[in-house]
């Protein structure tokens, strides 16, 4: 299917061949026929892409400080490639559009095949031909009303909130301050609930526009336009002022908000629904006691994903006006003729005419307000899965990464290992996929993610052959010798029996499992199926430094380690939050440092005890070892973002050894003292595990880690979780 992507380390915007979504569930497969350009946010997105690196830094000052953290972390070298890998990706763009229904996920049986809808969302009613959308994301539209007025609702929906912010009531006056896309709804919408509005805005064509639609005066914020202004304020309120301001203007200037005191009276609302600059006057704000308010997106659910994409509603007694609520309810307006948008229409262009459309707008050469993207209607029956649970898989072209003699059969000693991937984010970008880029005899064969630029992307900088949006069309894929799993946690389990059960060798990151019942049916899985192929991304015990440390140390040492883990606060968008679904911060993550000493100890983990610290997430946990070794973790999410991530130190047998963040290390034997210090930025050992596991598949050598040390690893890390919960120490 096309797509509109912006690469947004070039500025580069295309329209590209990427797979069509597969449908999943808890939503609906949509095909578009009309979306709408937000020639704010988007045209925002559009100029930030296209600034130099400097000009991107001082755009998003709070990326910045997130770069400077993972520096002090990681190192320079480190944060580059991460940076980098982010950047050079395609990313989307649109979130409001109007489409029909090609297929019903379960648990979206609300919604029927060719059902006429809108949708929402800046991850999922994007600029392209077909969009998984989730339920509370996505509303009918009502009988009469046309698919390209319904292509407004998302931006509606924004317009509306900010009204519901204002608490306007019959009667009350109002003052829009910008008067695009956004300002012009919500002057419709403000007359269609009995207020009378005025608006300021440079475009003297946009005032106009409103002025058409029933707003008493709109003028350029200049001297004599709010002098006009507030004079017809004082006319409509008895010389009180406005009772409602609503920001709806963009940019640097501090001039909205000083133009809202002015024109705001005593006690008055002022809602900011756009991104200006807010730099509020003390005193001008002061002495009327103005009420500042955020009006944030649709309304309430966004930016929740047990709504957006769980589709857990708020129940209408306590939430009235949810986010999808909003989406109908500007519908059910547009229906009812209480609301007109046909005068917004711009232009309507096709799809495929995209890139040209948004450098006109950028260039000024289009003056719009509402810009409509229309999409063709499919030759055929449509090409996603058609109401089957039949996965999506589209060759999209793309150099392979041939680096060896063709594939033979499987088996042989020397030849390419066909290699398949669910799941390319960030840490398999960055991480992963550029060592096996780099491996000999390696054939990137099949990617399968969620999205699909994400599908796209990987195809595009690393060489798959083919791109899908579905773990089925790998799981499926005959070709294939060894499948790489690098989805979310809750995932994990579930992918590796199904990918056990086709014969391959399998590399899942952590955690291999999140409870006991999930590593024992991976347990069962490898019993009955004779396929012990299994591999966890546990790659501490890979690091040279690491490595190095342990021979300086003696291997086999029976020793007292202690490892500090500055895990730090997670954002409040991380998924990691999700801890119903995903598990616990250290079971998803805490595997890594219990197999670090287990590796470390040359021994398996036998009893557990942990207690919990005073942050959540916190974790201090003791582990005792076959060979008496011991070991303590601290897991701890308080600490500074500066502060190392790593530290480990571990002593016995006259000696002791200390790992500073995979950056520096030193033993100390004796009177002597030999420490090293990385040349090269951090290495955590990705790069050789990785051509470890390519090698024992190749070869059919055994498994870089055993399966006894994987399952054992695994169960203590969750016993580290029941010991929490019981108060006492967990047997292994």
């Amino acid at each position: 299917m096309k797509q509109i992507a912006q690469n947004y380390k070039s500025g580069e915007l295309t329209v590209l061949d990427v797979p069509a979504p597969s449908c999943r569930p808890g939503g609906v497969l949509v095909r578009s026929l009309f979306s709408l350009i937000s020639t704010g946010t988007e045209m925002m997105k559009l100029t930030e892409a296209r600034m130099s690196m400097v000009g991107k830094a001082r755009a998003r000052p709070d990326q910045v400080r997130k770069v400077l953290d993972s520096v002090a972390q990681q190192g320079a070298v480190g944060t580059y490639k991460k940076v980098m890998n982010r950047l050079d990706s395609y990313t989307p763009l649109g979130y409001s559009l109007c489409g029909v229904v090609v297929e019903v996920g379960r648990g979206a049986e609300e919604f029927r095949v060719g059902q006429l809808v809108a949708a929402a969302g800046n991850e999922h009613a994007l600029h392209a031909e077909y969009n998984w959308i989730p339920v509370n994301l996505c509303v009918p539209v009502p009988s009469g009303v046309a698919p390209e007025h319904a292509a407004f609702a998302t931006v509606g929906a924004i317009a509306m909130q900010g009204v519901r912010r204002a608490e306007v009531q019959l009667g009350d006056s109002a003052c829009v301050i910008g008067l695009g896309l956004v300002g012009q709804l919500a002057i419709r919408l403000l007359i269609a609930a009995g207020v009378r509005v005025v608006g300021l805005d440079v475009v003297e064509e946009r005032c106009r526009l409103a002025e058409k639609a029933g707003a008493v005066l709109c003028a350029a914020p200049t001297e004599d336009g709010l002098a006009a202004v507030q004079q017809a304020l004082a006319g409509m309120t008895d010389g009180r002022g406005a009772d409602h301001v609503l920001l709806a203007a963009g940019g640097s200037s501090n001039g909205p908000v000083e133009a809202a005191a002015r024109l705001a009276r005593d006690r008055a609302r002022v809602v900011d629904i756009g991104k200006t600059r807010l730099d509020l006057p003390w005193n001008a704000y002061y002495d009327k006691e103005l009420d500042v308010r955020f009006s944030r997106s649709y309304g309430p659910g966004r930016y929740d994903d047990r709504y957006e994409l769980e589709g857990i509603d708020y129940p209408a007694g306590y939430v009235r006006w949810t986010e999808r609520r909003n989406l109908a309810c500007f519908l059910d307006l547009i229906a009812r003729n209480d609301l007109e948008v046909e005068s917004l229409v711009s232009g309507v262009f096709p799809m495929e005419n995209a890139t040209e459309v948004y450098n006109r707008l950028a260039s000024g050469a289009l003056a719009a307000v509402g810009v409509l993207l229309e999409y063709p209607a499919p030759a055929e029956a449509p090409p996603p899965t058609s109401g089957s649970q039949v996965p999506v898989s589209q060759n999209t072209g793309g150099s392979q990464n041939t680096g060896g003699s063709a594939r033979g059969p499987r088996g042989a000693g020397a030849r390419q290992l066909a290699v398949g991937f669910i799941g390319a984010g960030n840490y398999a970008s960055s991480m992963l996929l550029p060592q096996l880029a780099r491996l000999d005899g390696v054939q990137l064969a099949h990617v399968a993610t969620t999205r699909s630029l994400s599908a796209a992307n990987a195809q595009r900088r690393f060489g798959f052959t083919t791109a899908s949006t579905a773990a089925d069309a790998v799981l499926g894929d005959e070709q294939l010798d060894a499948i790489f799993i690098v989805t979310r946690h809750h995932t994990h389990a579930d992918l590796v029996c199904r990918a056990l059960q086709t014969g391959k060798a399998v590399f899942v990151e952590k955690p291999l499992a999140l409870t006991g019942d999930e590593l024992e049916r991976i347990a069962d899985t490898v019993a009955s199926t004779g396929n012990d192929r299994l591999m966890v991304g546990f790659n501490r015990r890979f690091a040279p430094m690491l490595a190095q440390l342990k021979s300086d140390f003696g291997p086999g040492t029976p020793s007292s380690a202690r490892y500090l883990v500055n895990a730090g606060q997670l954002a409040s968008d991380s998924w990691y939050r999700n801890e119903d679904l995903e598990g616990s911060r250290f079971v998803g993550e805490g595997g890594h440092f219990i197999d670090t000493l287990s590796w470390w100890t040359d021994s398996l983990p036998e009893e557990v005890f942990a207690q919990a610290g005073p942050e959540h997430g916190d974790v201090q946990a003791i582990i005792r070892f076959a060979n008496r070794s011991t070991a303590s973790i601290s897991y701890l999410t308080g600490g500074n973002a500066r502060y190392p991530k790593e530290t480990f130190d571990a002593s016995g047998g006259g000696r002791t050894a200390r790992l500073d963040n995979f950056r520096r290390a030193a033993v100390w034997t004796g009177r002597r003292r030999r420490s090293a210090r990385s040349r090269g930025g951090q290495d955590k050992g990705q790069r050789r595990q990785v051509a470890q596991f390519v090698e024992a598949c190749r070869t059919g050598a055994p498994m870089p880690i055993s399966l006894a040390s994987l399952i054992a690893t695994t169960r203590a890390t969750i016993a580290v979780q029941d010991s929490l919960t019981t108060g006492g120490p967990e047997r292994i």
